[in-house]
């Protein structure tokens, strides 16, 4: 279901932290022209690898990842995406992974070629959009490090303090505030896959840590955190 904007921006619940943020009320206005907001169910695709690249698009709420095919056909997830998080490469012809949502979702898209006008016209909005680029590189390779040298549980730690803290910019999480309660974007099948560990390894680690306190589940996507110290000493462990 989609719908087009039909005023500036103020009611945007991410704006402040998305790539609008740093755009003057001139600015806003015209992206507001641009943009039309895409509700997707958990399941649904926005776009897929080998694609033409048509758009680009912010994150408004929930989460999605990105997966791309490993040469034996396998689907590798490859990154998640949380409100305010940016959507797309300008300035290519075709898209370079699948975009899923994992939860229930809402984003803001724009067309691709009205929206690289707008930047070559609009030094911030091009400024701000390489500075999260430059970010998101540098964020990967420590994500790259961490999942050569740490072990298992170690690694599903990281993850597990990485989603409470993505959620918690979103006002859905605690920021590893104690016994908060926050749900999952990901399946332990999907853990697995993000990690580079079978879901069997995840399970065992999951339950190494409901054992010793740190953690406590609630149905299938519940998690609360009881030990947040006990559980990045898990993280910072070899």
């Amino acid at each position: 279901m989609e719908r087009w904007l039909t005023k500036v921006c103020e009611d945007c619940v991410v704006r402040d932290r998305s790539l609008c943020g740093t755009l003057d009320d001139a600015a806003l206005t015209e992206m507001s022209r641009l943009g039309r907001r895409r509700k997707l169910a958990a399941g649904e695709s926005l776009q897929f690898e080998g694609d033409e690249n048509i758009l680009c698009a912010n994150v408004l709420g929930g989460v999605l990842k990105l997966s791309s095919l490993t040469p034996s056909g396998e689907a590798q997830t490859v990154g998640l995406l949380y409100p305010a998080d940016f959507i797309g490469r300008p300035y290519a012809d075709t898209v370079d992974h699948d975009i899923t949502a994992l939860t229930e979702a809402e984003v803001c898209i724009f067309a691709r070629a009205p929206f690289e006008r707008m930047m070559e016209e609009n030094v911030q909005l091009e400024r701000q959009l390489l500075e999260r680029t430059l970010s998101e590189l540098e964020r990967s390779r420590r994500w790259l490090l961490f999942l050569g040298r740490k072990s298992a549980g170690a690694r599903l730690a990281g993850l597990l303090i990485d989603i409470d803290r993505r959620l918690a910019q979103t006002g859905c999480g605690a920021d590893l505030g104690v016994g908060q309660l926050i749900q999952l974007p990901l399946t332990r099948t999907e853990m697995a896959d993000v990690l580079g560990l079978t879901i069997e390894t995840v399970s065992r680690e999951l339950g190494k840590l409901k054992d010793a306190g740190v953690i406590a589940t609630e149905g299938r996507r519940g998690l609360r955190i009881l030990k947040p110290a006990s559980l990045k000493a898990i993280m910072d462990s070899e």
